[in-house]
This record gives C-alpha cells, sequence and structure tokens, in this order.
C-alpha cells in the first residue's frame, strides 16, 4: 500500500510540473500580437490579402486592416493610433514635420508598384487620351466627349475626395500643383467607388488603381508625349506607362515585432506571388 501511494503521489507530482509547464508555453507563445494598418484604399485589398494569408501561417498575429485614404492613415500614424499607415503618395513634407513635433519620426517603405488608370465606361467609343486631354476635362476646360473624338455628351467627371492619395498623385501627376480640379467634379471615397460611378454613366470618366480595374469599366490609353501606352501588367512593369507609382507602408522609425514581420513577409517571395495576384507589381 506504501509503494502504491508513492507511486500516485509521485505520478500526481508529474502532472502538476507537466500544467504548469504547458500553461507557460500557452501564455509566452500563445499571446496574441495586435497590428493596426489603415490609410489608402489603393493599398488595402494587397495589404487585406497578405494579413489573411500571414495569420494563416501565424495564428498568435492578429492584424486590422482599415481604409479611409492616405491621408487619414497618415494622420493616424501622426497621431500615434496606428502601427503601419498604407499610402499611395509619398508623405508630404507639412505631413512629416507635423509627425516629427508629436514625436512621431515616420519612416517609408515601398512595398508595391501601381499603374494607376484612367477608366471610361465600355460603351464610351474613345479609348485613348493625351495628358493635355486629360488635363482639360478635369480641370473644367473639356466639357463635352466630343471635343476629344467621343460622342455628344457633356461628360461626367468622377473625382476622388482630397484626403485619397491617388487623388493628389493624379492632381500632381496629371493637372499640376498649381491648378484646380473643376468644381462639378463628383467625388468618391475609394477606388471601388469609382469603378460603380463610372459602370453606371455612359458619359463618366474616373482614375483607379489597377487592382481595380474589371470589366465594368474600360482603361484607356495614355500619351505623355512618347507616343500612346496601354496600361497593362507588361508596360507598367517595363517602365514604359507613364502613370506607374509606388505603393507605401509608412512607421515610426524602423519597425520591429510583428509590424517588422508583416512588412518583410510583402517583400518576400510568397508576398511578391500575393502582390501580382491582386494586379500590383514587386519591388525589384
Amino acid at each position: 500500500m506504501v509503494e502504491r501511494s508513492k507511486i500516485l503521489s509521485i505520478g500526481l507530482t508529474l502532472i502538476m510540473v507537466l500544467a504548469l509547464f504547458t500553461a507557460g508555453c500557452v501564455s509566452n507563445d500563445g499571446e496574441t500580437e495586435e497590428l493596426n494598418v489603415k490609410g489608402s484604399t489603393t493599398v488595402l485589398p494587397l495589404a487585406q490579402a497578405a494579413a489573411e494569408t500571414y495569420m494563416k501561417n501565424h495564428p498568435e498575429a492578429s492584424i486590422s486592416i482599415s481604409g479611409g485614404g492616405s491621408g487619414t492613415g497618415i494622420a493616424a500614424l501622426i497621431d500615434g493610433d496606428v502601427d503601419i499607415a498604407m499610402a499611395s503618395r509619398k508623405m508630404k513634407d507639412s505631413e512629416i514635420k507635423e509627425a516629427e513635433s508629436n514625436g512621431i519620426d515616420p519612416v517609408e517603405h515601398v512595398i508595391a508598384w501601381d499603374g494607376l488608370t484612367i477608366v471610361v465606361n465600355p460603351a464610351n467609343s474613345v479609348d485613348q487620351l493625351p495628358y493635355d486631354q486629360i488635363k482639360g476635362i478635369y480641370d473644367g476646360s473639356i466639357s463635352n466627349w466630343e471635343d476629344v473624338g467621343g460622342p455628344d455628351k457633356e461628360i461626367v467627371v468622377i473625382n476622388r475626395d482630397s484626403s485619397s492619395g491617388t487623388y493628389g498623385y493624379f492632381h500632381e501627376e496629371v493637372l499640376g500643383e498649381d491648378n484646380e480640379f473643376r468644381p462639378d467634379a463628383l467625388a468618391q471615397s475609394s477606388n471601388g467607388a469609382v469603378v460603380q460611378a463610372v459602370s453606371q454613366n455612359d458619359a463618366a470618366i474616373g482614375y483607379i488603381g489597377f487592382a481595380y480595374l474589371n470589366e465594368n469599366v474600360k482603361g484607356i490609353d495614355v500619351n505623355k508625349g512618347d507616343g500612346m501606352v496601354a496600361p497593362t501588367s507588361e508596360n507598367i512593369l517595363a517602365g514604359d506607362y507613364p502613370l506607374a507609382r509606388p505603393l507605401h507602408f509608412y512607421t515610426d522609425g524602423q519597425p520591429t515585432g510583428l509590424a517588422a514581420d508583416f512588412t518583410e513577409y510583402i517583400l518576400s517571395e510568397e508576398g511578391t506571388e500575393i502582390v501580382y495576384d491582386v494586379g500590383y507589381f514587386p519591388v525589384e
């Protein structure tokens, strides 16, 4: 009986030790690490797709992704409310200065490339536009499709809201900083909303990230002075398409922990496949 009691006692002790060890492992290794990412709706589908795959491989990670526009994401970074700001444009000098005054050190990471795509309704006969005509449509000096080789219809101009990085890039690249958008342009809050608006109006024109191009809208060829170039993956990768642009993550200082690992994942071989699948192009 004594021997049996000793064996039971030893067995119970081993079970308690094992239970304590297991509890310690769950506490240390199973602790959820959180990452908050916010900003550009252009970068959004890439970040969402990458986060979904990353969290499948790393169940201890919790990555929250939300849009709102580049300006919204950058403002959240400046206020210290997010770990990563997504942006389809570079931070402005005024934003960097504001960040630094708040003790934030913004560091830029180019995670992919995009081709900004001018889109019209598929029923529109216009297939190509030079820069000066695109500029004329958006500054108001051109108001009828007939003036650019299309039907006799008033042009319905679809724009992005001013917090959008796509808006900022288009303004700087196509209109020029000293020119203003026409006041009757209809502002949309996301790339998807632009696609929907153009698809429902055969007189509409808009601009979107290449990843949002689908059969509901028609991407047109553009010419900046070197001949018409179609918005295709081949032309963007070759550097021939004039509206190619980098997509960014911004962090407070060099990222560490989950922020660093997630950024590196998008730039990895597996992440590159996700970049292609979404419709963007990897950093070389």
